[in-house]
């Protein structure tokens, strides 16, 4: 029996999701690392497999089948990528040899050994990691919003991480995270909703066996670190607050992350070497054959740009949907232009 790994992401992503999958195969040589696209690779490219880091594969095609560009039209590319995951969850679990099945973002990296969470999984269906574990002090203004009120909207864990068991009670969870996900994993904070992660609050209510792991070694990101530090031991193995470090989740690479990261993690210098030693594996990892900011799925097939309010209309109207099967062509009787024809009427 295998412990099963995946992670959703886009073309764009992959020199992330690479260096994920590099840094969990260092520790764990024996899992089978799964690549869930949502994509389309970009004309001069060629996605290998057996160049990549992964064992195997699967696409939003093959998950989501004649469905797909028209379900996929109602997502932007955050919502389309964390909408899969529980698609992928349940088609790993019909692996014959599948034991546990851990999900990591794309932006993650894994440092120590995640053994631990598979012993967790020998007594329990679900692992969830919780954004923060300890209360912010009361003076703590800024942080409290940045962390705690940040958790009320966006939701108690983060789900760039999620280990489940491949029992009876983890599918009656995969099944409920896919229906829930098919139909409203979507950015609506104005009706409590931020993709899955708020979906994700009810799962100790639901179900059974769900284990809350609060250990300040996992999922360390700009959320936690004004209460997690870091150093080096007399080994060299990376610890937050004297606990081995084991993933670091490197949420928006890029000035919002640094503006974060400076914010909290302060003098803490250890914490931005290991930004510094990120950014280079990212860059070590990147393609220059994938433009910037690819997504197959971002554009018309003509190449115009479909901004969110379209998405917005075409999933809210069932009648859209129904007339446009195919949502992304142009051209003739197509929402293309209808959108155009919309647009010269309300201009």
């Amino acid at each position: 029996m295998a412990v099963h790994a995946y992670t959703s992401f886009t073309f764009s992503y992959l020199n992330r999701a690479r260096v994920l999958a590099t840094s969990l195969r260092r520790q764990h040589p024996d899992w089978v690392i799964w690549a869930v696209l949502t994509d389309r690779a970009p004309e001069g490219f060629t996605f290998k497999l057996t160049s990549e880091p992964f064992d195997r594969m699967i696409t939003v095609e093959e998950l989501f089948g004649a469905e797909t560009e028209r379900w996929l039209f109602g997502h932007d590319i955050v919502e389309a990528c964390t909408a899969v995951k529980a698609r992928a969850h349940l088609r790993i679990m019909q692996e014959t040899d599948v034991e546990q099945i851990v999900y990591f973002d794309p932006d993650i990296a894994v440092f120590n050994s995640l053994e631990p969470v598979i012993e967790l999984l020998q007594s329990h269906s679900i692992v969830l990691t919780p954004h923060q574990i300890d209360p912010e002090p009361a003076n703590a203004i800024r942080a409290i919003l940045d962390n705690e009120i940040a958790s009320l909207d966006y939701g108690s864990f983060n789900l760039g991480f999620l280990a489940t068991d491949a029992g009876a009670e983890a599918q009656r969870f995969a099944r409920w995270w896919d229906e829930r996900l098919h139909d409203w994993c979507h950015d609506r904070r104005d009706i409590g909703l931020f993709v899955d992660q708020k979906w994700c609050n009810l799962v100790p209510c639901f179900f059974n066996g769900v284990k809350v792991l609060r250990d300040p070694g996992y999922n360390v990101a700009s959320w936690n670190l004004s209460q997690r530090r870091m150093c080096f031991d007399a080994e060299g193995r990376a610890l937050i607050n004297g606990q081995l470090l084991r993933f670091y989740h490197f949420t928006k690479l890029g000035p919002v992350g640094e503006t974060m990261t400076r914010r909290y993690a302060g003098d803490n210098y250890e914490i931005h070497e290991l930004w510094w030693w990120y950014r280079h594996e990212v860059a070590r990892f990147t393609d220059p054959a994938i433009p910037k900011g690819w997504w197959y799925y971002g554009t018309f097939e003509n190449g115009d740009p479909i901004d969110k309010p379209m998405r917005e209309l075409y999933r809210s109207r069932k009648d859209l949907q129904a007339a446009f099967p195919e949502p992304r062509r142009t051209g003739p009787g197509s929402f293309h232009e209808w959108l155009q024809v919309k647009r010269r009427a309300w201009a």
